[in-house]
């Protein structure tokens, strides 16, 4: 097909040109966003005639008219397309047997699924209620006044309601609505911006909510629901909320009583809630975000964003962020949040309607009996929930934003891998923070946020949404990307996939490292460093503190973090105090001298003398104690050593109180050193730094300064790794990924450091530097190894 400058060259010129007919073909997010409405308004205002339908995941058009006007609808395709779209190619060429006549007149056809072979479907994604909707919201005086599901073209649910495509209503959950007169007559008027809103509704003819005190009967609907549900709140219940992609818990998180019952009821004992807040005014008072976090929070995504907290003064329960001053805020994302938030006009806690490690509530007699014991009421709706998605969880660093969780909102938006794949495949993921990746040529579709595989009802929720998306996407995977680790419930899935097909083992920190690189459509070499908790190496002990030198094909590890003992295996992860006794009396020799012994008995005896004792025999033996160069577990032990988390509860909550602990404070590195190890690579010894660290604590140095200085030496040392490697001829384009990059003060002090010295530093920023990343970077090494082999 020709671009639009070769047909209207070839038209030639003149004043008296005959009509042209043009077939233009839109690929991309160009479903579900108004823009079929978006063509049609703009061919009447050019006086062309045509039509305009939705043909598998595309937009088609016959259009005939004046050359020039035809080539000034493809530029506004272009560039002027509606803001919830992400026009991919606009290609054109003639009208082909079969196309209906281009006139007379403009209409908008109604759409059609061919299912072409390697016909890209892009799934839009949910967006908040646009300024309009929310206007309307408001007014007494408009007819959706308080309606909790109104939106249009440029809002609303897409994601977790949409069954099929091509996208039109009946293949979306709003299929038992009947439109009413009111609602029909926008639906079919070009001029209204309701025009195809596919998930229109009103208070006559759509969904409605209701509300049932725990597992008993329906109390009240409608405006009733809502307030019953706001009663329940101030009065210091817990409350679930059937949200976008999901049921949510919510309680008045000024109500220290509220919170500590739903920590209790979700068994969730220390992890941080998230705050839903009425607007950016509140947000205000209880965090600090800066031009780039406002713009994050009132974005269509209206992810849950990382804040520095404002502390006691803001008047928030202390159990909503303990061991972190941390806030994650959200703005309402759904008309129904904004009602309760404005209604019950306080901030409200808001976290995923499940306990702990299980899957996100979506289906409503389930609700009932997995919520109804842990909430007070139950506000429910009648529109069905196709998709589980979660919210998104994001933080600004510099003016970047960095993604910790991908899922409403962002997902499953594509992305395009730099080399395209010859074969449709599928990359499942990592064992936490899982998520899958459909691949067809270029484009990879990432879905949400699934969570730790380990719960059967997470696996399942792994299947189910591998299953729908694979077809709504319309990618059969023949090849399927999985880790290394022989224990991950992916790669058990993976391996016992059927039909067989081809399987491609991707080690976990390089999967990483290229997630990253390919985000940034690298496709040569560059210096990956991968910082993470722990993952299976090639040489069949854990990593977690790498520098490789790699591409999207093959990788080298040329420096690590020096290794110590998992005592206990499993139970060090959930134990720093195991962790700091691992590296303290077993680290890898590498040259530096042990702690002395009165430290070391003095940490022992913090409390924790017998499980110390025990440590110490595990190591004797060397039983059930795994050894790993890991840089998340460094972390842990550093966070035990100035007892700020002998125990966890959650992934990375030593880590989160060490990074508290440093606050803002800059200061001076702890002693650090590279050595060599028994492999021939460099290695950062982490002993002399966390012995400093013991010794100063013991002499009382201030736990803020220690952290501080922790930090400063992990990131010198990172930086050195990566020098000592680009002075033997690594690449000096340097790729951070992993976990602990979530950790701000390391993610800047690495950056800067490798920037200041003349590398070019790239970071994750639309898919995690975390596990929920993996399965892009597993997608992008078998994408290029396959191409590779279909070149040789």
């Amino acid at each position: 097909m020709a671009g639009a400058g070769e047909m209207a060259h070839a038209a030639g010129d003149g004043a008296r040109e005959r009509a042209q007919s043009w077939r233009i073909e839109v690929s991309g997010t160009v479903q579900g966003v108004g823009f079929r409405p978006f063509v049609y308004r703009t061919a009447i205002a050019l006086g062309l005639a045509g039509w305009v339908r939705n043909v598998d995941g595309r937009v088609v058009m016959g259009v005939s008219g004046r050359r020039a006007s035809l080539a000034e609808l493809v530029a506004r395709c272009r560039g002027d397309a509606p803001p919830l779209a992400a026009v991919g190619d606009v290609t054109v060429g003639p009208l082909i047997p079969g196309d209906p006549p281009a006139g007379p007149g403009f209409t908008v056809l109604a759409s059609i699924g061919r299912g072409a072979a390697g016909a890209r479907r892009e799934v839009p994604v949910d967006a908040a209620p646009c300024r309009e909707c929310l206007t309307e919201l408001s007014d007494p005086g408009d007819r959706r006044h308080r309606y909790p599901f109104i939106n249009c073209t440029a809002c609303g649910p897409r994601a977790t309601v949409i069954t099929d495509l091509p996208y039109d209503r009946e293949r979306t959950t709003m299929r038992p609505f009947t439109l009413c007169p009111g609602c029909a007559a926008e639906y079919t008027n070009p001029a209204d911006r309701r025009f195809h809103a596919e998930p229109l509704a009103c208070p006559v003819c759509g969904p409605r909510l209701s509300w049932r005190p725990g597992t008993g009967r329906i109390t009240a609907s409608g405006e009733g629901a809502l307030a019953a549900a706001v009663d329940a709140l101030t009065a210091g219940g817990v409350i679930a909320v059937k949200g976008v992609g999901g049921y949510q818990l919510l309680c008045d998180a000024s109500q220290t009583g509220a919170v500590a019952r739903l920590r209790d009821r979700k068994r969730r004992p220390d992890k941080p809630f998230a705050v839903l807040v009425r607007d950016l005014a509140m947000a205000q008072r209880l965090a600090s975000p800066g031009p780039r976090e406002r713009a994050e929070l009132s974005s269509p995504a209206r992810p849950i964003v990382l804040l520095p907290a404002r502390g006691p003064a803001s008047g928030l329960a202390p159990g909503v962020h303990p061991g972190t001053g941390l806030l994650g805020l959200m703005l309402p994302a759904s008309p129904l949040h904004h009602l309760l938030a404005h209604d019950a006009d306080r901030p409200l806690v808001c976290t995923s309607g499940n306990l702990s490690d299980e899957p996100i509530v979506t289906d409503d007699a389930e609700a009932v009996r997995r919520l109804g014991t842990v909430a007070d009421g139950i506000l429910s709706h009648d529109r069905d929930i196709h998709a589980r998605s979660d919210d998104s969880v994001v933080f600004v660093s510099g003016d970047r934003r960095h993604t910790v969780r991908r899922a409403r909102g962002y997902a499953p938006a594509p992305r395009r891998l730099p080399i395209a794949s010859p074969r449709p495949l599928v990359a499942a993921g990592a064992q936490l923070k899982n998520t899958f990746t459909l691949v067809s040529g270029d484009l990879a579709v990432t879905g949400a946020h699934v969570g730790d595989l380990r719960d059967p009802r997470t696996a399942d929720a792994f299947e189910e949404g591998l299953r729908e998306l694979s077809r709504l996407s319309a990618i059969t995977p023949e090849v399927v990307a999985h880790d290394l680790h022989p224990g991950y419930t992916s790669t058990h899935w993976a391996t016992a996939r059927r039909p067989a097909g081809r399987r491609v083992p991707v080690q976990h920190h390089h999967a990483h490292v290229a997630a990253c690189a390919a985000e940034h459509q690298l496709t040569g070499p560059f210096t990956g460093v991968a910082l993470d908790g722990l993952g299976l190496g090639d040489d069949g002990t854990l990593w977690g503190g790498e520098i490789l030198v790699a591409d999207l094909r093959r990788y080298r590890r040329v420096g690590r973090f020096g290794r110590a003992p998992l005592p206990g295996g499993e139970a060090a992860v959930r134990s720093p105090f195991r962790m700091a006794l691992g590296y303290l009396l077993a680290a890898e020799e590498l040259g530096s001298p042990a702690p002395e012994p009165a430290l070391l008995r003095a940490l022992a005896d913090r409390g924790r003398p017998e499980e110390a004792e025990s440590v110490r025999q595990l190591l004797a033996t060397g039983v059930n104690c795994p050894v790993a160069s890991s840089a998340g577990r460094l972390f842990d032990a550093a966070a035990a050593v100035l007892g700020l988390a002998d125990t966890i509860s959650y992934e990375a909550q030593a880590a989160v109180a060490l990074e508290t602990a440093a606050g803002a404070l800059r200061t001076t590195a702890l002693p650090w050193r590279l050595s060599r190890g028994t492999d021939g690579i460099a290695v950062y010894d982490p002993l002399p730094t966390l012995t400093a660290l013991l010794r100063e604590s013991h002499a009382g140095t201030p736990v803020p300064v220690l952290a501080a200085g922790f930090h400063t030496a992990v990131a010198e040392a990172t930086a050195a790794l990566v020098w000592r490697a680009i002075e033997d001829g690594a690449p000096d384009v340097v790729c951070l990924s992993g976990g602990c990059f979530q950790n701000r003060r390391l993610l800047e002090a690495v950056s800067d450091l490798l920037t200041e010295g003349g590398a070019r530093v790239l970071t994750c920023g639309e898919l995690p530097a975390n596990d929920g990343g993996i399965s892009f970077g597993q997608a992008a090494v078998a994408a290029a190894r396959l191409a590779t082999e279909e070149q040789e």
